[in-house]
Protein backbone atom coordinates (compact mmCIF):
# COMPACT_ATOMS: atom_id res chain seq x y z
CA UNK A 1 0.00 0.00 0.00
CA UNK A 2 1.29 3.47 -0.90
CA UNK A 3 1.32 6.66 1.10
CA UNK A 4 -2.04 7.59 2.64
CA UNK A 5 -2.80 11.30 2.32
CA UNK A 6 -5.16 13.58 4.17
CA UNK A 7 -6.68 16.80 2.91
CA UNK A 8 -3.98 19.38 2.22
CA UNK A 9 -1.09 16.91 2.39
CA UNK A 10 1.46 16.61 -0.42
CA UNK A 11 3.33 13.80 -2.12
CA UNK A 12 6.65 14.26 -3.96
CA UNK A 13 6.59 11.71 -6.77
CA UNK A 14 10.23 12.19 -7.77
CA UNK A 15 11.52 11.91 -4.21
CA UNK A 16 9.74 8.60 -3.68
CA UNK A 17 10.16 7.17 -7.21
CA UNK A 18 12.94 9.10 -9.03
CA UNK A 19 13.02 6.82 -12.09
CA UNK A 20 9.30 6.65 -12.77
CA UNK A 21 8.38 8.05 -16.19
CA UNK A 22 4.72 7.04 -16.43
CA UNK A 23 2.00 7.18 -13.80
CA UNK A 24 -1.70 6.33 -13.68
CA UNK A 25 -4.14 8.42 -11.65
CA UNK A 26 -7.35 6.57 -10.88
CA UNK A 27 -10.50 8.13 -9.44
CA UNK A 28 -13.37 6.28 -7.83
CA UNK A 29 -16.64 6.87 -6.02
CA UNK A 30 -19.75 5.03 -4.92
CA UNK A 31 -23.36 6.18 -5.00
CA UNK A 32 -25.00 5.71 -1.62
CA UNK A 33 -28.27 4.00 -2.52
CA UNK A 34 -29.25 3.81 1.14
CA UNK A 35 -29.95 7.53 1.17
CA UNK A 36 -33.44 8.64 0.20
CA UNK A 37 -33.21 12.21 -1.07
CA UNK A 38 -36.44 14.00 -1.88
CA UNK A 39 -36.66 15.30 -5.42
CA UNK A 40 -33.74 13.33 -6.82
CA UNK A 41 -34.44 12.18 -10.36
CA UNK A 42 -32.68 10.12 -13.02
CA UNK A 43 -29.52 8.08 -13.01
CA UNK A 44 -26.27 9.52 -11.74
CA UNK A 45 -23.84 10.58 -14.46
CA UNK A 46 -20.48 11.17 -12.79
CA UNK A 47 -17.36 12.08 -14.74
CA UNK A 48 -13.76 13.04 -14.18
CA UNK A 49 -11.98 15.84 -16.03
CA UNK A 50 -8.50 17.33 -16.04
CA UNK A 51 -7.50 20.95 -16.58
CA UNK A 52 -3.86 21.24 -17.65
CA UNK A 53 -2.70 24.74 -16.72
CA UNK A 54 0.13 27.05 -17.75
CA UNK A 55 2.10 29.46 -15.58
CA UNK A 56 -0.84 31.88 -15.60
CA UNK A 57 -3.15 29.28 -14.09
CA UNK A 58 -5.20 28.97 -17.28
CA UNK A 59 -5.67 26.28 -19.93
CA UNK A 60 -3.26 27.34 -22.74
CA UNK A 61 -5.24 25.53 -25.44
CA UNK A 62 -8.68 23.91 -25.44
CA UNK A 63 -7.08 20.51 -26.09
CA UNK A 64 -5.48 20.70 -22.65
CA UNK A 65 -8.96 20.37 -21.20
CA UNK A 66 -9.39 16.59 -20.89
CA UNK A 67 -12.87 15.15 -20.54
CA UNK A 68 -15.21 12.61 -22.13
CA UNK A 69 -15.24 14.28 -25.56
CA UNK A 70 -11.48 14.98 -25.58
CA UNK A 71 -9.65 11.98 -24.18
CA UNK A 72 -6.10 13.01 -25.10
CA UNK A 73 -4.08 16.17 -24.49
CA UNK A 74 -2.55 18.21 -27.27
CA UNK A 75 0.98 17.06 -26.39
CA UNK A 76 -0.14 13.39 -26.15
CA UNK A 77 1.14 13.21 -22.58
CA UNK A 78 -2.22 12.60 -20.94
CA UNK A 79 -4.86 10.05 -21.92
CA UNK A 80 -8.25 9.54 -20.33
CA UNK A 81 -9.62 6.00 -20.21
CA UNK A 82 -13.25 7.03 -20.30
CA UNK A 83 -15.33 4.76 -18.09
CA UNK A 84 -12.75 2.31 -16.80
CA UNK A 85 -13.94 -0.61 -14.70
CA UNK A 86 -11.05 -2.99 -15.39
CA UNK A 87 -8.86 -2.12 -12.39
CA UNK A 88 -8.09 -5.18 -10.32
CA UNK A 89 -10.39 -4.88 -7.35
CA UNK A 90 -9.59 -1.25 -6.60
CA UNK A 91 -13.00 0.12 -7.59
CA UNK A 92 -11.54 2.61 -10.06
CA UNK A 93 -14.21 4.33 -12.14
CA UNK A 94 -11.99 6.36 -14.49
CA UNK A 95 -8.24 6.50 -14.99
CA UNK A 96 -5.87 9.13 -16.34
CA UNK A 97 -2.58 7.91 -17.82
CA UNK A 98 0.30 10.40 -17.79
CA UNK A 99 3.61 10.11 -19.64
CA UNK A 100 5.78 12.59 -17.73
CA UNK A 101 8.39 12.66 -20.50
CA UNK A 102 5.86 14.13 -22.95
CA UNK A 103 4.28 16.85 -20.81
CA UNK A 104 4.69 20.20 -22.54
CA UNK A 105 7.09 22.45 -20.64
CA UNK A 106 4.40 25.14 -20.67
CA UNK A 107 2.18 22.94 -18.46
CA UNK A 108 2.81 23.58 -14.78
CA UNK A 109 -0.22 22.02 -13.13
CA UNK A 110 -3.01 19.47 -13.63
CA UNK A 111 -6.30 19.85 -11.78
CA UNK A 112 -8.31 16.64 -11.28
CA UNK A 113 -12.04 17.21 -10.83
CA UNK A 114 -15.13 15.03 -10.61
CA UNK A 115 -18.57 16.37 -11.50
CA UNK A 116 -22.18 15.21 -11.43
CA UNK A 117 -23.65 16.00 -14.84
CA UNK A 118 -26.89 18.01 -14.51
CA UNK A 119 -26.59 17.59 -10.76
CA UNK A 120 -28.57 20.69 -9.88
CA UNK A 121 -31.37 19.87 -12.30
CA UNK A 122 -31.66 16.34 -10.89
CA UNK A 123 -31.21 17.43 -7.27
CA UNK A 124 -28.08 15.28 -7.05
CA UNK A 125 -24.95 16.26 -5.14
CA UNK A 126 -21.92 14.84 -3.39
CA UNK A 127 -23.78 14.27 -0.12
CA UNK A 128 -25.09 11.17 -1.93
CA UNK A 129 -21.57 9.99 -2.90
CA UNK A 130 -19.34 7.97 -0.59
CA UNK A 131 -15.97 6.21 -0.72
CA UNK A 132 -14.58 8.79 -3.17
CA UNK A 133 -10.83 8.62 -3.74
CA UNK A 134 -7.95 9.46 -6.03
CA UNK A 135 -4.88 7.24 -6.18
CA UNK A 136 -1.56 7.10 -8.00
CA UNK A 137 -0.13 3.81 -9.24
CA UNK A 138 2.58 2.44 -11.49
CA UNK A 139 0.77 1.38 -14.70
CA UNK A 140 3.35 -1.34 -15.40
CA UNK A 141 3.51 -3.02 -11.96
CA UNK A 142 0.10 -1.75 -10.69
CA UNK A 143 1.88 -0.87 -7.43
CA UNK A 144 -0.07 1.84 -5.61
CA UNK A 145 2.11 4.87 -4.85
CA UNK A 146 -0.21 7.25 -3.01
CA UNK A 147 -3.88 7.54 -2.17
CA UNK A 148 -6.29 10.17 -0.91
CA UNK A 149 -9.68 9.07 0.44
CA UNK A 150 -12.05 12.04 0.64
CA UNK A 151 -13.64 12.31 4.08
CA UNK A 152 -15.34 15.68 3.63
CA UNK A 153 -19.03 16.09 4.48
CA UNK A 154 -20.41 17.59 1.30
CA UNK A 155 -23.96 18.90 1.01
CA UNK A 156 -25.01 20.87 -2.10
CA UNK A 157 -21.78 20.48 -4.09
CA UNK A 158 -22.10 19.06 -7.61
CA UNK A 159 -18.36 19.21 -8.40
CA UNK A 160 -15.25 18.44 -6.36
CA UNK A 161 -11.59 19.17 -7.01
CA UNK A 162 -9.95 15.94 -5.83
CA UNK A 163 -6.37 17.11 -6.15
CA UNK A 164 -3.67 18.96 -8.05
CA UNK A 165 -0.53 17.51 -9.69
CA UNK A 166 2.06 20.23 -10.15
CA UNK A 167 5.70 21.00 -10.91
CA UNK A 168 8.00 22.45 -8.28
CA UNK A 169 11.77 22.72 -8.50
CA UNK A 170 11.70 20.52 -11.59
CA UNK A 171 9.81 17.68 -9.91
CA UNK A 172 6.18 16.56 -9.93
CA UNK A 173 4.19 16.68 -6.70
CA UNK A 174 0.60 15.99 -5.73
CA UNK A 175 -1.62 17.80 -3.23
CA UNK A 176 -4.85 16.36 -1.84
CA UNK A 177 -7.48 19.11 -2.14
CA UNK A 178 -11.07 17.87 -1.62
CA UNK A 179 -12.70 21.24 -2.40
CA UNK A 180 -16.37 21.24 -3.42
CA UNK A 181 -18.23 23.61 -5.76
CA UNK A 182 -21.95 24.11 -6.38
CA UNK A 183 -21.94 25.07 -10.08
CA UNK A 184 -20.73 21.77 -11.55
CA UNK A 185 -18.10 21.65 -14.27
CA UNK A 186 -18.82 25.27 -15.20
CA UNK A 187 -17.17 26.34 -11.94
CA UNK A 188 -13.86 25.07 -13.26
CA UNK A 189 -14.40 26.27 -16.82
CA UNK A 190 -14.94 29.82 -15.54
CA UNK A 191 -11.90 29.55 -13.28
CA UNK A 192 -9.35 27.93 -15.58
CA UNK A 193 -10.40 28.51 -19.20
CA UNK A 194 -10.05 31.66 -21.30
CA UNK A 195 -10.57 31.91 -25.04
CA UNK A 196 -7.32 31.81 -27.03
CA UNK A 197 -7.45 35.09 -28.93
CA UNK A 198 -6.35 35.15 -32.57
CA UNK A 199 -4.86 38.44 -33.84
CA UNK A 200 -7.38 38.76 -36.64
CA UNK A 201 -10.41 38.08 -34.45
CA UNK A 202 -12.17 40.46 -32.11
CA UNK A 203 -12.04 39.59 -28.44
CA UNK A 204 -15.22 37.99 -27.20
CA UNK A 205 -17.02 39.78 -24.35
CA UNK A 206 -17.78 36.57 -22.48
CA UNK A 207 -16.08 33.24 -22.07
CA UNK A 208 -17.29 30.39 -24.29
CA UNK A 209 -18.95 27.50 -22.58
CA UNK A 210 -16.89 24.37 -22.97
CA UNK A 211 -18.75 21.09 -23.40
CA UNK A 212 -19.83 19.11 -20.42
CA UNK A 213 -19.74 15.34 -20.71
CA UNK A 214 -22.89 14.18 -22.49
CA UNK A 215 -22.57 10.41 -22.73
CA UNK A 216 -25.60 9.76 -20.54
CA UNK A 217 -27.76 11.55 -23.12
CA UNK A 218 -26.45 9.66 -26.14
CA UNK A 219 -28.48 6.82 -27.50
CA UNK A 220 -26.93 3.53 -28.43
CA UNK A 221 -26.88 4.45 -32.11
CA UNK A 222 -24.82 7.58 -31.43
CA UNK A 223 -22.37 5.65 -29.27
CA UNK A 224 -21.94 3.03 -31.98
CA UNK A 225 -21.30 5.78 -34.54
CA UNK A 226 -18.54 7.25 -32.39
CA UNK A 227 -16.87 3.86 -32.07
CA UNK A 228 -17.14 3.34 -35.82
CA UNK A 229 -15.57 6.73 -36.49
CA UNK A 230 -12.74 6.10 -34.08
CA UNK A 231 -11.99 2.72 -35.69
CA UNK A 232 -12.61 3.37 -39.40
CA UNK A 233 -12.39 7.13 -39.88
CA UNK A 234 -10.09 8.55 -37.17
CA UNK A 235 -9.54 11.89 -38.90
CA UNK A 236 -13.34 12.41 -39.15
CA UNK A 237 -13.52 11.49 -35.46
CA UNK A 238 -10.89 14.18 -34.73
CA UNK A 239 -12.99 16.70 -36.68
CA UNK A 240 -16.08 15.69 -34.67
CA UNK A 241 -14.25 16.59 -31.47
CA UNK A 242 -13.56 20.04 -32.90
CA UNK A 243 -17.23 20.33 -33.83
CA UNK A 244 -18.14 19.57 -30.21
CA UNK A 245 -16.22 22.61 -28.97
CA UNK A 246 -18.01 24.98 -31.35
CA UNK A 247 -21.41 23.46 -30.62
CA UNK A 248 -20.84 23.85 -26.91
CA UNK A 249 -19.92 27.51 -27.35
CA UNK A 250 -23.17 27.96 -29.28
CA UNK A 251 -25.21 26.01 -26.69
CA UNK A 252 -26.02 23.38 -29.31
CA UNK A 253 -24.67 20.33 -27.51
CA UNK A 254 -27.03 17.40 -28.23
CA UNK A 255 -28.83 19.45 -30.88
CA UNK A 256 -30.31 17.31 -33.64
CA UNK A 257 -30.71 18.33 -37.27
CA UNK A 258 -30.51 16.96 -40.79
CA UNK A 259 -27.49 18.25 -42.68
CA UNK A 260 -27.20 18.91 -46.42
CA UNK A 261 -24.17 20.05 -48.40
CA UNK A 262 -25.03 21.97 -51.57
CA UNK A 263 -22.07 22.37 -53.94
CA UNK A 264 -21.50 24.62 -56.93
CA UNK A 265 -20.35 22.53 -59.93
CA UNK A 266 -19.86 25.41 -62.37
CA UNK A 267 -16.67 25.36 -64.44
CA UNK A 268 -15.08 28.12 -62.36
CA UNK A 269 -14.86 25.64 -59.47
CA UNK A 270 -12.53 23.33 -61.43
CA UNK A 271 -9.33 23.97 -59.48
CA UNK A 272 -11.12 23.59 -56.14
CA UNK A 273 -12.29 20.14 -57.15
CA UNK A 274 -9.07 18.91 -58.81
CA UNK A 275 -6.97 20.05 -55.83
CA UNK A 276 -9.11 18.00 -53.44
CA UNK A 277 -10.18 21.06 -51.46
CA UNK A 278 -13.90 20.41 -51.96
CA UNK A 279 -13.46 16.77 -50.90
CA UNK A 280 -11.77 17.88 -47.70
CA UNK A 281 -14.40 20.55 -47.08
CA UNK A 282 -17.12 17.92 -47.53
CA UNK A 283 -15.41 15.75 -44.92
CA UNK A 284 -15.54 18.65 -42.47
CA UNK A 285 -19.27 19.04 -43.07
CA UNK A 286 -19.69 15.28 -42.66
CA UNK A 287 -18.19 15.66 -39.19
CA UNK A 288 -20.83 18.29 -38.40
CA UNK A 289 -23.47 15.90 -39.72
CA UNK A 290 -22.18 13.11 -37.49
CA UNK A 291 -22.74 15.30 -34.45
CA UNK A 292 -26.11 16.71 -35.55
CA UNK A 293 -27.47 13.35 -36.75
CA UNK A 294 -26.47 9.88 -35.49
CA UNK A 295 -26.96 8.23 -38.89
CA UNK A 296 -23.44 9.31 -39.89
CA UNK A 297 -24.40 10.80 -43.26
CA UNK A 298 -25.15 14.06 -45.05
CA UNK A 299 -27.23 14.68 -48.17
CA UNK A 300 -25.34 16.06 -51.18
CA UNK A 301 -26.91 18.41 -53.74
CA UNK A 302 -25.18 19.92 -56.78
CA UNK A 303 -25.94 22.95 -58.91
CA UNK A 304 -24.66 24.55 -62.07
CA UNK A 305 -26.88 25.00 -65.07
CA UNK A 306 -29.06 22.30 -63.52
CA UNK A 307 -29.80 20.97 -60.03
CA UNK A 308 -29.01 17.43 -58.86
CA UNK A 309 -29.63 15.26 -55.81
CA UNK A 310 -26.34 13.31 -55.65
CA UNK A 311 -27.26 11.03 -52.74
CA UNK A 312 -25.67 10.53 -49.35
CA UNK A 313 -22.08 10.97 -48.26
CA UNK A 314 -21.53 8.60 -45.34
CA UNK A 315 -18.87 7.35 -42.97
CA UNK A 316 -18.59 4.30 -45.21
CA UNK A 317 -18.28 6.01 -48.61
CA UNK A 318 -16.72 9.44 -47.91
CA UNK A 319 -13.30 8.54 -49.29
CA UNK A 320 -13.05 10.01 -52.84
CA UNK A 321 -16.80 10.70 -52.70
CA UNK A 322 -16.56 14.05 -54.49
CA UNK A 323 -14.29 12.67 -57.23
CA UNK A 324 -16.71 9.80 -57.81
CA UNK A 325 -19.87 11.91 -58.09
CA UNK A 326 -18.19 14.25 -60.57
CA UNK A 327 -17.84 11.28 -62.90
CA UNK A 328 -21.63 11.16 -62.91
CA UNK A 329 -22.23 14.90 -62.74
CA UNK A 330 -19.49 16.70 -64.73
CA UNK A 331 -18.89 20.41 -64.15
CA UNK A 332 -21.39 22.62 -65.95
CA UNK A 333 -21.62 26.10 -67.40
CA UNK A 334 -23.78 28.78 -65.71
CA UNK A 335 -24.93 28.93 -62.10
CA UNK A 336 -28.50 28.81 -60.79
CA UNK A 337 -29.11 28.97 -57.02
CA UNK A 338 -32.90 28.96 -57.21
CA UNK A 339 -33.13 25.66 -59.07
CA UNK A 340 -31.25 23.70 -56.43
CA UNK A 341 -32.98 25.48 -53.55
CA UNK A 342 -36.28 24.29 -55.02
CA UNK A 343 -34.96 20.71 -55.25
CA UNK A 344 -33.75 20.81 -51.63
CA UNK A 345 -37.04 22.20 -50.34
CA UNK A 346 -39.01 19.58 -52.25
CA UNK A 347 -36.76 16.82 -50.89
CA UNK A 348 -37.31 17.70 -47.23
CA UNK A 349 -40.79 19.27 -47.35
CA UNK A 350 -42.51 17.79 -50.43
CA UNK A 351 -46.01 19.04 -49.69
CA UNK A 352 -45.24 22.37 -51.38
CA UNK A 353 -43.25 20.76 -54.22
CA UNK A 354 -40.58 23.41 -53.74
CA UNK A 355 -43.08 26.11 -54.64
CA UNK A 356 -45.02 28.88 -52.95
CA UNK A 357 -45.54 28.73 -49.19
CA UNK A 358 -47.25 31.44 -47.15
CA UNK A 359 -47.84 29.71 -43.83
CA UNK A 360 -45.56 27.93 -41.38
CA UNK A 361 -44.95 24.18 -41.43
CA UNK A 362 -43.41 22.36 -38.46
CA UNK A 363 -41.01 19.41 -38.25
CA UNK A 364 -39.37 17.47 -35.43
CA UNK A 365 -35.89 18.37 -36.69
CA UNK A 366 -34.56 21.34 -38.68
CA UNK A 367 -32.54 21.10 -41.88
CA UNK A 368 -29.12 22.75 -41.94
CA UNK A 369 -27.96 23.47 -45.50
CA UNK A 370 -24.31 24.32 -46.17
CA UNK A 371 -24.45 26.15 -49.51
CA UNK A 372 -21.03 26.55 -51.22
CA UNK A 373 -20.38 28.66 -54.31
CA UNK A 374 -17.67 30.82 -55.90
CA UNK A 375 -19.80 33.22 -57.90
CA UNK A 376 -23.09 34.92 -58.66
CA UNK A 377 -26.30 33.31 -59.83
CA UNK A 378 -28.23 33.79 -63.07
CA UNK A 379 -31.63 33.58 -61.33
CA UNK A 380 -31.57 36.21 -58.59
CA UNK A 381 -35.32 36.76 -58.46
CA UNK A 382 -36.09 33.03 -58.25
CA UNK A 383 -33.45 32.66 -55.53
CA UNK A 384 -34.99 35.43 -53.44
CA UNK A 385 -38.43 33.85 -53.87
CA UNK A 386 -37.13 30.46 -52.78
CA UNK A 387 -35.48 31.99 -49.71
CA UNK A 388 -38.70 33.81 -48.79
CA UNK A 389 -40.89 30.72 -49.20
CA UNK A 390 -38.42 28.54 -47.29
CA UNK A 391 -38.53 30.95 -44.34
CA UNK A 392 -41.87 29.32 -43.47
CA UNK A 393 -40.07 25.96 -43.26
CA UNK A 394 -37.61 24.69 -40.61
CA UNK A 395 -34.68 25.03 -42.98
CA UNK A 396 -31.58 27.19 -42.48
CA UNK A 397 -29.28 28.27 -45.32
CA UNK A 398 -25.61 28.80 -44.48
CA UNK A 399 -24.14 30.42 -47.59
CA UNK A 400 -20.36 30.27 -47.96
CA UNK A 401 -18.57 31.91 -50.88
CA UNK A 402 -15.06 30.89 -51.89
CA UNK A 403 -12.79 33.59 -53.31
CA UNK A 404 -11.51 37.07 -52.59
CA UNK A 405 -14.47 39.38 -52.08
CA UNK A 406 -14.67 42.60 -54.08
CA UNK A 407 -15.94 44.40 -51.01
CA UNK A 408 -12.60 43.77 -49.31
CA UNK A 409 -10.69 45.86 -51.86
CA UNK A 410 -10.20 49.35 -50.40
CA UNK A 411 -7.73 50.92 -52.86
CA UNK A 412 -8.98 53.42 -55.45
CA UNK A 413 -7.91 54.51 -58.92
CA UNK A 414 -6.35 52.23 -61.52
CA UNK A 415 -4.80 50.04 -58.81
CA UNK A 416 -8.19 49.49 -57.23
CA UNK A 417 -9.74 48.74 -60.62
CA UNK A 418 -7.18 46.01 -61.33
CA UNK A 419 -7.54 44.64 -57.80
CA UNK A 420 -11.33 44.40 -58.14
CA UNK A 421 -10.96 42.75 -61.52
CA UNK A 422 -9.22 39.85 -59.77
CA UNK A 423 -11.95 39.42 -57.15
CA UNK A 424 -15.48 38.03 -56.97
CA UNK A 425 -18.69 39.96 -56.46
CA UNK A 426 -20.60 38.44 -53.54
CA UNK A 427 -22.98 41.38 -53.08
CA UNK A 428 -26.04 39.28 -53.97
CA UNK A 429 -25.20 36.74 -51.24
CA UNK A 430 -24.87 39.64 -48.81
CA UNK A 431 -28.34 40.78 -49.92
CA UNK A 432 -29.75 37.32 -49.18
CA UNK A 433 -28.29 37.47 -45.69
CA UNK A 434 -29.99 40.82 -45.05
CA UNK A 435 -33.18 40.28 -47.06
CA UNK A 436 -36.39 41.52 -45.46
CA UNK A 437 -39.96 40.35 -46.02
CA UNK A 438 -39.28 36.87 -44.63
CA UNK A 439 -41.19 34.93 -41.99
CA UNK A 440 -37.85 34.31 -40.24
CA UNK A 441 -34.29 35.37 -40.96
CA UNK A 442 -33.27 31.95 -42.24
CA UNK A 443 -29.84 32.58 -43.79
CA UNK A 444 -26.27 33.56 -42.99
CA UNK A 445 -23.34 34.39 -45.24
CA UNK A 446 -19.57 34.55 -45.02
CA UNK A 447 -16.77 34.32 -47.56
CA UNK A 448 -13.30 32.81 -47.38
CA UNK A 449 -10.55 33.22 -49.92
CA UNK A 450 -9.32 29.63 -49.55
CA UNK A 451 -11.23 26.85 -47.72
CA UNK A 452 -7.94 25.44 -46.45
CA UNK A 453 -6.54 28.74 -45.20
CA UNK A 454 -8.93 28.73 -42.27
CA UNK A 455 -8.52 26.60 -39.14
CA UNK A 456 -11.11 23.87 -38.62
CA UNK A 457 -12.10 25.39 -35.30
CA UNK A 458 -12.73 28.80 -36.87
CA UNK A 459 -14.75 27.26 -39.70
CA UNK A 460 -17.03 25.47 -37.24
CA UNK A 461 -17.43 28.70 -35.25
CA UNK A 462 -18.52 30.47 -38.45
CA UNK A 463 -20.97 27.68 -39.24
CA UNK A 464 -22.67 28.19 -35.88
CA UNK A 465 -22.73 32.00 -35.72
CA UNK A 466 -26.35 32.77 -36.61
CA UNK A 467 -27.84 29.28 -36.60
CA UNK A 468 -28.46 29.14 -32.80
CA UNK A 469 -30.56 32.32 -32.92
CA UNK A 470 -32.53 30.95 -35.87
CA UNK A 471 -33.25 27.76 -33.88
CA UNK A 472 -34.64 29.85 -31.02
CA UNK A 473 -36.76 31.90 -33.40
CA UNK A 474 -38.00 28.78 -35.19
CA UNK A 475 -39.20 27.40 -31.87
CA UNK A 476 -40.94 30.64 -30.95
CA UNK A 477 -42.68 30.63 -34.32
CA UNK A 478 -43.66 26.95 -33.93
CA UNK A 479 -41.51 25.62 -36.79
CA UNK A 480 -39.74 23.38 -34.26
CA UNK A 481 -40.95 21.75 -31.04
Amino acid sequence: MGIQLKKGERFNLYQEYPNLKKVAIALGWHIDTSLSVSGTTGKYDIDSSVFMLGTDGKVPDEKYFIFYNNLQSLDNSLKHSGDNRTAQGEGDEETIYVDLTKVNLAIEEMIFVVTIHEGQAKNQNFSQIKNAFIRFYNPDTRLELARYDLQEAFSEETAVEFGRFYRKDGTWRFQAVGQGYKQGLQSFVDKYYVEIKQPEKKAQPTLPKLPTPEHSNKNQKAIMLEKKLEDKAPHIFDLVKKVDISLAKANLTNHQAKVALCLDISMSMTSLYTSGKIQRLAEKILALGCRFDDDGSIDIFLFGANAHNAGEMTVDNFSNFIHNILDEYPLEGWTYYGKVMKVIRNFYFPDAHGGRRNSAIAADQPVYVMFVTDGATADEQDTKQQLKWSSYEPIFWQFMAIGKSRSDVKSKGIGGWFAKAMTSDFSFLEQLDEMTDRYLDNADFFSIEDPEAIADEELYDLLTTEYPNWVKSARRQHLLP
